[in-house]
């Protein structure tokens, strides 16, 4: 399977932020941003693998300054790695104050997703060739990132076998 580049993955996303979508300290709501964050990520890993595809894992969202309205908000996505069905997607948030033109990384994401044949089995995606610094330095800690995905998911997996699924008001 030929390899694909990054950039043929890249999806950009501008809203602007309006009052609706603020929270009580008149910000954009996280979770607003968390769905606009996982839909450009599922529409890269749909471009790179020309498959369809599901979320596996939101490895994080780091918030990291707060959009307020009257900011636009630039959501960026591109596959950086791939494993044999698997594609991790970053994400980063780019935040546009629209009076004074200033721009900000107001947050960034690692996810990654599955493709699926149309019996929903995971199939075989291409690999990808980083070109820019960015994508490159996003690329060579790939494993590292791995690494960690699957210890977390270890973990919870553990954690799962103590939680009940008793409904509260028993």
């Amino acid at each position: 399977m030929k390899k694909r580049l990054v950039k043929d993955s890249r999806v950009v996303k501008t809203s602007i932020v309006l009052p609706p979508d603020t929270n009580q300290h008149g910000t954009l709501f996280g979770g607003k941003l968390m769905t606009y964050i996982d839909d450009v990520a599922a529409l890269s890993a749909t471009r790179h693998a020309r498959a369809p595809v599901v979320t596996a894992s939101t490895d994080s969202v780091d918030f990291l300054h707060p959009i307020k309205p009257s900011d636009s908000v630039c959501v960026e996505s591109f596959v950086i790695s791939t494993g044999t069905t698997s594609m991790e997607v970053f994400v980063k948030v780019i935040s546009e104050g629209l009076y004074t033109g200033e721009r900000k990384i107001a947050a960034t994401a690692f996810l990654t997703f599955v493709a699926l044949d149309e019996n929903k089995k995971p199939v075989p995606v291409p690999g990808v060739v980083p070109e820019t610094d960015e994508e490159k330095k996003l690329h060579e800690r790939a494993a590292q990132r791995s690494q960690m995905r699957k210890m977390r998911r270890e973990e919870s997996r553990r954690l799962a076998e103590f939680l009940t699924t008793r409904k509260p008001w028993e």
